[in-house]
């Protein structure tokens, strides 16, 4: 491919038709601008409904626009982010919903990003003994990991997500115009939820993000790229509802990721968390012989290239403490999901203690030296 014609595949327009699947029971929606789709949802359900929103600015307008519903009983907006993902900030929320009015028969429309969907579906699932909930994804991780799944929940002091449920949305939109009004960190955090899904996927879903790494965000194709990793997630989710088996394929890189979220007390973001867990996964499988080098440095390039961190300062001591408190762990022991090639990754596996923590001061230093 010569390099005028690489340069019309990467700036290609994304399809007009938006993406939509029933795979999981209810539809999941892409779209670049996904919010008339969601104004004939409104109108075809015909139920009252209410709006929680992420208090961000760039929200308010995509607030204002489905809130002129008749149907809509109001609008509430929240400061959210990691370190407000509590019981306390749910609790502010069902206080927000039954001061609207809402009741059993009222449908929760939630709007913003991951810890948006992971809150506010939990908040809904819970709230009565549960109402139903629909979610407008507007930032990168939400739309390719958080929003899909059925899985809400929120952080305890001791780690992430111990408190939730699986409780499946009756609709889920990606709005993929939002990503225009989010800063180039802010997608780089939901970039490592789309490595982790190409390297559970490989060939050509792998190979697009190795081309199109070296080139600035606004030329890749952002519908295309939320649409493939929606798919392969679907598919994981819908032969394991509740992570009772190959579901958790999907936590490559959490294990590590969420440990030293917790413990750098969530200065560390959760981007940042999966990005340095992929490394460290993978670093993992070299030393039980599961990955090759090859494949080792060709995941490194490509999240290097993406401009996400491969070391960490976090006290490798801290992060082994807080990984003891992963809900993935059976019988007291810790589980990895580990790769054996890009497209080839296990889950399940135990791992003896001195290797994580060998692997954790590792993390320390910069991948010059591997192994």
């Amino acid at each position: 491919m010569d390099a005028q014609e690489e340069d019309r595949v990467l700036i290609d327009d994304d399809a007009d038709e938006p993406f939509v699947s029933n795979t999981l029971g209810y539809p999941v929606t892409v779209a670049d601008d996904a919010l008339p789709l969601v104004q004939h949802f409104l109108r075809a359900r015909g139920q009252a409904f209410v709006v929680l929103a992420d208090e961000h600015r760039a929200l308010a307008p995509i607030a204002a626009r489905l809130s002129s519903d008749p149907l809509c009983m109001g609008v509430r907006a929240f400061k959210l982010g990691e370190a407000r993902k509590r019981l306390a900030t749910v609790e502010r929320v069902h206080e927000a919903m039954l001061g609207l009015g809402a009741g059993r028969d009222t449908l929760v429309l939630g709007i913003g990003g991951g810890v948006a969907s992971d809150l506010f579906g939990f908040a809904a699932a819970t709230y009565m003994r549960g109402v139903p909930y629909a979610h407008v994804a507007t930032s990168l991780v939400a739309m390719v990991d958080a929003a899909v799944g059925g899985k809400t929940g929120v952080d305890l002091r001791a780690g992430k997500n111990l408190v939730g449920t699986f409780s499946d949305p009756v609709a889920v939109f990606a709005h993929v115009d939002a990503l225009q009004t989010l800063p180039f960190r802010h997608i780089r955090e939901g970039l490592a939820e789309v490595v982790k899904t190409a390297v559970i996927e490989g060939g050509d879903f792998f190979e697009a993000l190795e081309t199109l790494a070296p080139h600035p965000f606004w030329r890749w194709p952002w519908s295309s790229i939320v649409t493939e990793s929606v798919r392969v997630k679907m598919m994981v989710v819908a032969d394991d509802r509740e992570e009772r088996g190959m579901r958790e394929l999907l936590n490559l890189g959490h294990t590590f990721g969420h440990a030293l979220e917790t413990a750098s007390g969530y200065r560390i973001t959760h981007g940042v968390g999966v990005a340095l867990g992929l490394r460290a996964a993978s670093m993992l499988a070299l030393r039980t012989r599961r990955f090759s080098q090859r494949e080792y440095l060709r995941l490194l390039g490509t999240i290097a290239l993406l401009g996400m961190p491969l070391q960490t300062s976090v006290d490798p001591d801290a992060t082994f403490a807080a990984m003891r408190s992963d809900k993935k762990r059976r019988a007291g022991t810790l589980r990895f999901v580990l790769p054996r090639a890009i497209g080839d990754v296990e889950y399940g596996v135990q791992v003896p203690d001195r290797l994580v923590k060998a692997v954790l001061a590792q993390l320390q230093r910069s991948p010059d030296s591997v192994g």
